[in-house]
């Protein structure tokens, strides 16, 4: 595509982030938001770095509780709460991602995995959590003089939010830091050769990408007034893993497109198909690897080059 017409994409894309809650139940919009703000933190590791992490949800949960414990225990404001739930993510990324570099591979992802079982029981356990039955009637507040119970208020303080992360990701994509990372994942012996620090380039993109899902759990409790162990269970690791490649891993919209049809597909089965839900996803991820190997905005790209006469992988 030629500038203008990225530019007219990107606009009618702002167009329909500012229209969305006058279409659809805005609360129904930013839970997809939240996840879709996940899938994009976690695609910055998995799609453009190369590093499958099984416990991304250590940081989604984390903030969400500690951004709920911020705002209601020490009656912060929704701003300054969601700000500490993402450092306390971010930190957090640190720590966990200084260790899981160590290792790659498959022993990569199961020390991710074990060190986010490890914040679940963790979190069962602490006292200010609320154990089985989560962290509850955490408020909304105000902000700025606005009252955030109201549904549509809160909605554009949150595409305000998402905005700024996307923008953030998008560009840390296109930056000299984001090719570096591409040239990790394709060859990460050649990176080293050419001189370059590849074990804190990969802790770098782990602790931005922690960062990010950290954001998007503390929004999560924000809009829902509630933080539980499914936030941090690795379920919901699982499911950011079939957002993105759902979506398509290594795209910027890859993400955007699998965590939206995921929660919505999650959304209007719930009543209808009850426990069989997580049956329906795991088929839905066995038919996408099959017929959708570079997922739904990859095989949309790749059929586009086709047209236009590209060669592609």
């Amino acid at each position: 595509m030629n500038n203008k017409a990225v530019s007219v994409a990107w606009l009618l894309a702002l167009a329909a982030l500012l229209a969305a809650p006058a279409l659809v139940y805005p609360v129904l919009v930013m839970k997809v938001l939240c996840f879709v703000l996940f899938a994009c933190a976690f695609n910055l590791l998995l799609g453009y770095t190369g590093l499958l992490s099984f416990g991304h949800a250590a940081f989604f949960g984390a903030a969400a509780y500690v951004a709920g414990h911020a705002i209601k225990v020490w009656e912060l404001s929704p701003l300054a709460g969601i700000a500490v739930g993402t450092l306390a993510a971010t930190a957090l990324g640190w720590a966990v991602g200084a260790l899981a570099i160590r290792r790659q591979g498959i022993y990569f992802a199961m020390i991710t995995l074990a060190l986010a079982q490890l914040m679940y029981f963790i979190f069962l356990r602490a006292p200010f959590t609320g154990g089985e039955n989560g962290l509850q009637g955490v408020p909304r507040g105000t902000l700025f003089g606005l009252d955030l119970a109201d549904d549509y208020t809160l909605y554009y303080v949150f595409a305000a939010l998402f905005a700024a992360a996307f923008w953030l990701i998008r560009r840390t994509i296109h930056s000299p830091f984001g090719q570096t990372l591409k040239a990790i994942r394709e060859n990460e012996a050649r990176a080293v050769s050419l001189g370059y620090d590849v074990d804190r380039y990969k802790l770098l993109a782990f602790v931005l990408s922690a960062g990010l899902a950290g954001l998007a759990g503390a929004l999560k409790t924000l809009l829902f007034g509630f933080a539980t162990l499914t936030d941090v269970h690795w379920h919901t690791s699982g499911e950011v893993v079939l957002m993105t490649l759902l979506g398509g891993m290594g795209t910027v919209f890859g993400p955007v497109v699998g965590a939206s049809v995921v929660v919505l597909l999650q959304t209007e089965l719930a009543d209808k198909a009850g426990s069989m839900v997580t049956v329906i996803m795991g088929l839905l991820f066995v038919f996408c690897v099959l017929a959708f190997r570079r997922g739904i905005v990859g095989e949309g790209m790749a059929l586009y080059r086709r047209m236009i006469g590209v060669k592609t992988r």
